[in-house]
């Protein structure tokens, strides 16, 4: 017989929120304000549809169809199975012949760079080569369009960013003029539009302004140059680049970061890094996982030139649709559409017709700049590409192309460019 004593209070158990200061009560209240109810209209830019069977998914990274390969997931079980002594700790503390120090050797001969260091992230590789390095008062030159972990790592290191335009070496040139040898900062591939830097006109302006550069390639490591080494060893640059970074959450379909350079510069940022010092090592079997995925990187030469012709098999077709996607270069489509709530209105209009891709908005791009990111892969069919050119142009109207500030930009592009010939 039940009594009240032996009844349990659900509600009782359940932890109570603590009660918020006014300044973050405050600080709360204008984010759900000013952008759920009045930008989004009381929803989230990023909560669109559930994908169905069918859909296709345009959203993810792994680039070479890399995440689910069954060598790199036997690998990593292997690894489990044969590991009795796992050790959770800083990789300061990791010395001799470690698996992780064994696949850094090994990636940094494949990227053609004396040496590298593993991270736990791309991010805090970017955070903490930047925080480690940065001598106060150095200035830094970053483009305009670069990953937010740069930038990160800017604040986090105290300096003063020094931002050029996009792709624009001529205005790197003049500010290093204006301001002195520093910090050079570069994506190969940028993440929000798919354009490529003029890589090798920035290692020239950089070199003769006594800077150091930094690359951050995760966006072409596994996809571009021989064997998929990334821009930097595939344009002969590794001589000239200090540092080349890389999130291996891309190509490699892992969960880590990288840097690569000297032996003399590895050694000072593994003891000098932040997020180094104060994070664990990976895993033996996520070592395991991304050596084995290493291999088969190096292999995928026909998967890397099926994503790039399922690259320029879209952007051809977008283009003739009307769509201003001429930025892109890579593996990185971008629809944008402008302000959010249009965004938000060219989201629900792919995903009603089963096409879903990334949102980008503030803070990833500009208030006004907010974009639809397509990301291929080498697994996508034709007949998958050919379904989504149908529905970019069947939507035209509904998501009112014509005038997205990237369609008029386009037009008036094209006018100077017919009235120059």
């Amino acid at each position: 017989m039940k009594t009240e004593t032996n009844v349990i209070n659900r509600e009782s158990l359940l932890p109570r929120a603590v009660a918020e200061p006014a300044f973050l009560r405050e600080h709360v209240d204008h984010y759900f304000r000013e952008r759920v109810e009045k930008t989004w209209n009381g929803g989230h830019i990023m909560h669109g549809r559930e994908p169905g069977n069918d859909a296709i998914m345009m959203v993810s990274n792994d680039y070479l169809d890399m995440a689910n390969h069954p060598d790199v997931m036997q690998a990593q079980i292997d690894s489990l199975r044969g590991t009795d002594n796992t050790m959770v700790m800083s990789a300061v503390y990791l010395h001799g012949d470690s698996p992780q120090l064994h696949f850094e050797r090994r990636m940094a001969h494949w990227m053609r760079m004396e040496s590298s260091l593993l991270c736990q992230s791309g991010y805090a590789a970017n955070v903490g080569l930047i925080q480690s390095i940065g001598a106060p008062g150095t200035p830094v030159y970053i483009d305009m369009f670069a990953h937010a972990s740069l930038w990160e790592g800017i604040r986090s290191a105290g300096l003063e960013a020094r931002t050029f335009r996009h792709n624009d070496p001529g205005h790197l040139e003049s500010m290093i003029r204006r301001h002195g040898p520093g910090i050079v900062i570069v994506d190969t591939v940028y993440s929000t539009n798919g354009s490529v830097t003029p890589l090798t006109d920035v290692v020239d302006v950089a070199s003769a302004g006594d800077c150091v550069i930094i690359v951050d390639e995760s966006h072409s490591l596994g996809t571009h140059g021989d064997q998929g080494r990334g821009m930097v060893a595939g344009m002969g640059l590794q001589g000239r680049v200090h540092f080349v970074t890389a999130s291996l959450a891309k190509a490699f379909a892992g969960r880590a970061g990288l840097i690569a350079c000297s032996e003399r510069l590895r050694e000072f940022i593994k003891y000098n890094a932040l997020p180094a010092i104060f994070s664990s090592s990976l895993l033996p079997h996520e070592i395991a996982g991304l050596s084995k995925t290493l291999d088969l990187v190096r292999l995928a030469d026909d998967k890397r030139a099926r994503l790039h012709a399922n690259a320029d098999y879209l952007r051809r077709h977008l283009d003739a649709l009307g769509y201003n996607v001429d930025i892109s270069q890579a593996q990185i489509i971008a629809l944008e559409a402008g302000p959010e709530q249009q965004t938000i209105v060219l989201r629900d209009a792919l995903e009603s017709r089963g096409v879903f891709g990334s949102v980008f908005c503030a803070p990833a791009t500009a208030t006004k700049r907010s974009l639809i990111r397509l990301s291929l892969n080498s697994n996508l069919t034709i007949a998958q590409l050919n379904r989504v050119i149908d529905v970019c142009a069947e939507i035209r109207d509904e998501v009112d192309l014509a005038n997205w500030p990237s369609s008029r930009r386009k037009r008036r592009e094209q006018t100077v460019a017919r009235a120059a010939a």
